[in-house]
């Protein structure tokens, strides 16, 4: 593949990611995690993007302390996880239309089995971000607070940064 080719693979992909993770962000959990896999796939054409990685990961651990936060958050994930799961293999066995079904029955099951292997790898994840989730910050407050702490300064650095950019720009203006 050629470099101006793949730089527009990367582009692609990381952009798709990216808006997924955008659009996941109201839901428990994976928001923030996909917007960081996206950056980091852009990161890897794009200077810019590399910039935001460290932010972006902050902020996606931050939502994984959050939905381990309580006890009813680590049961209310763990049933959604599961139940991503139940649908995926509700896919896969693909059932008979039931009689109660009200709309074409070409929408029964949309997708076929390959709907059901990528929930079932969605369940994987969501398990596996879980469990890494549990295990580093349920119960550990301690945990949970260097984690502020770090999003804090990172926000400070941003600030800096950007308040630097405009300073740069307005003497360039000037000139």
């Amino acid at each position: 593949m050629t470099a101006p080719a793949r730089r527009i693979a990367i582009g692609v992909a990381g952009w798709l990611i990216v808006l997924v993770g955008i659009a996941a962000i109201p839901l428990p959990g994976p928001g923030w995690m996909l917007l960081y896999a996206g950056v980091k796939v852009l990161s890897s054409e794009f200077e810019w993007a590399d910039r935001w990685l460290g932010p972006i990961e902050l902020r996606a651990l931050r939502g994984a302390a959050e939905a381990v936060e309580t006890v009813p958050r680590v049961v209310m994930s763990s049933i959604f996880a599961v139940g991503i799961g139940a649908f995926g293999v509700l896919w896969i066995v693909g059932p008979d239309v039931p009689g109660w079904w009200p709309v074409d029955d070409d929408w029964w099951l949309a997708g076929g089995p390959w709907t059901g292997v990528t929930l079932l790898v969605s369940c994987v994840l969501a398990i596996a971000l879980l469990v890494y989730s549990y295990r580093r910050f349920f119960g550990k407050p301690e945990a949970v607070a260097a984690l502020s702490k770090e999003i804090d300064e990172a926000d400070e650095e941003i600030k800096e940064r950007l308040h630097h950019e405009q300073a740069k720009d307005k003497a360039k203006d000037k000139d």
